[in-house]
């Protein structure tokens, strides 16, 4: 693809994903239900925290993409670098893992991730935004220019860690307000739930390994 052509895409990206989440962390106070909205607000979510996850990519993605057409080579090969780590480690496989885990769940029982008290306060064009988009997004960039994947130990290491910040952030949020952030971790004794997590990380591992697999596929071995 087209260098010009990449700057435009990944700039009507960046777009999209900036007022995807600005759409989201202003929805009027009035209307939050008080079961879904309380202490951390939208940023105990992890679909919320994608969207800005997606908006920093693809704004770095743009960044790199005006450097190599204006020749700022030395810069853009830095930039690209950031680009690659942040796709590679977090932005494929978190949007994988938000997209399937949300809809799996809430194909079982919506109530678990979803209330049905938040079908009258987010539009149904902004759930499949934060929801179902994230994928074929993260699909279209695998298919648009390859990315260097990291040591596959360094890059493992740093998706766990930011999978414990997370993880630390929920348990926080109910060490403070006795709800949790999912209405599904309820349903777990504390060994049951630090299963749930442990299973949650092999299986965002695994949507990392996917992405580094269809990376190879598609372009060979680009991966340092």
């Amino acid at each position: 693809m087209e260098i010009s052509t990449l700057a435009t895409y990944h700039c009507l990206a960046f777009v999209w994903y900036f007022f995807v989440a600005y759409s989201i962390t202003h929805i009027k106070t009035e209307e939050r239900p008080s079961e879904v909205f309380l202490y951390g607000g939208q940023w105990k979510y992890l679909t919320v925290l994608n969207l800005v996850l997606q908006a920093v990519f693809y704004g770095v993605s743009f960044l790199a993409d005006v450097l190599r057409l204006i020749k700022k080579l030395r810069c853009a090969k830095r930039v690209i670098s950031s680009r690659d780590l942040l796709f590679s480690v977090l932005a494929f496989p978190v949007s994988t893992f938000v997209c399937i885990s949300f809809w799996t769940l809430y194909s079982y029982n919506r109530e678990l991730v979803y209330p049905k008290s938040l079908d009258g306060v987010i539009p149904l064009w902004l759930n499949h935004a934060m929801h179902t988009a994230v994928l074929p997004f993260a699909l279209l960039e695998i298919l648009a220019l390859p990315h260097r994947y990291p040591a596959k130990k360094n890059g493992l290491i740093l998706l766990g860690f930011v999978a414990f910040l997370y993880i630390s952030w929920v348990l926080w949020i109910y060490s403070v307000t006795g709800e949790w952030v999912y209405p599904l971790f309820a349903l777990f004794s504390p060994s049951g739930l630090a299963a749930f997590f442990a299973g949650s990380l092999a299986v965002i591992v695994s949507f990392y390994n996917f992405g580094e697999f269809l990376n190879r596929m598609i372009w060979g071995h680009v991966c340092s």
